[in-house]
């Protein structure tokens, strides 16, 4: 083989997108070896992978194979608010291991990071961009504008980091209906994006980011109700490690013909899900606390 495969999937769910996204990676990618991987380790499957989300509020939002569980899901959306954007590292004091970006730390304050002088003193990059800031004011002007853009890689750092941004970057665009109600369509781009490990995580963060951040705030500039229409997903590598390959087919690929789509999902709007949701928020501050503490 000489090309990577590129697979198309368009579902109107997250959980029936997530599903029929790893199912055609499975049967359809290219095995690879990574530079991830440890004697022994299956090769992976890989493609390069593009996902249409129709409804991405609409359930069944939340599939049972994801491996994770609810709380995990508030604490990666929390992560998108900035509740970790702190975790972030002295660039050049190897004793710091905290982590080397944060996805909202990339479009809130690009261009800013932290390096330890030789007094001991930390001192932050030389520019701050507000990219979320900035695609917001561009939608609520000009709804239609194709410059509602933020991005995360900064050559200056990530050519030389370990595990530099997945994430690259996301493209706005709003379309008005008859009824006057804004849509907010999306493009989300990842350079590397763990099918099994993380996909379905990483896209519900982002669904909820654009609802929460993006659609809530541009609702109360302009006075129009905002709704998330389609999510497209684009990943240069989607793939599923060798490690994990077994997992996958046991929890998700061996069940598809057995199971019904019912039995497979759950509905994010049901009550005892919200409830889940919304009362994981107390212990992820206390971990975040917890953390903090320990890296003091």
């Amino acid at each position: 083989m000489k090309n990577i495969p590129v697979i198309t999937v368009s579902e109107k769910t997250l959980a029936q997108a997530f599903e029929a996204a790893l199912t055609g990676l499975y049967e359809n990618g290219a095995t690879f070896k990574t530079q991830y991987d440890k004697p022994g380790d299956p090769l992976s499957i890989d493609c390069t992978m593009n996902i249409t989300i129709l409804e991405p509020e609409t359930d069944p939002m939340i599939h049972m194979a994801f491996p994770g569980g609810i709380d995990n899901l508030k604490e990666y959306v929390m992560e998108l608010k900035g509740f970790k954007d702190h975790w972030v590292k002295n660039i050049n004091d190897p004793k710091d291991t905290r982590w080397e970006y944060t996805y909202h730390g990339r479009l809130k304050n690009y261009g800013v990071w932290k390096e330890k002088s030789e007094d001991g003193s930390v001192e932050t990059g030389h520019f701050k961009i507000d990219q979320i800031e900035s695609v917001i004011d561009k939608l609520v002007k000009q709804p239609f504008t194709r410059q509602a853009q933020m991005i995360t890689w900064m050559p200056n750092l990530d050519t030389q980091f370990y595990d530099p941004p997945c994430l690259q970057s996301l493209w706005y665009r709003i379309m008005e209906d008859e009824g006057g109600t804004y849509w907010l369509n999306c493009n989300v781009r990842f350079r590397s994006n763990d099918a099994w490990g993380a996909s379905f995580m990483n896209m519900f963060g982002f669904i909820q980011f654009n609802k929460e951040i993006i659609a809530s705030e541009i609702s109360k500039r302009t006075g129009k109700t905002v709704k998330l229409g389609r999510m497209n997903w684009q990943a240069d590598s989607y793939h599923i490690y060798g490690k994990d390959i077994y997992t996958a087919k046991e929890m998700l690929f061996d069940r598809i013909n057995t199971m019904s789509l019912e039995e497979r999902t759950y509905n994010f709007n049901d009550d005892f899900i919200c409830e889940m949701y919304d009362s994981a928020e107390q212990e992820v501050l206390r971990k975040i606390k917890e953390y903090d503490e320990s890296h003091k």
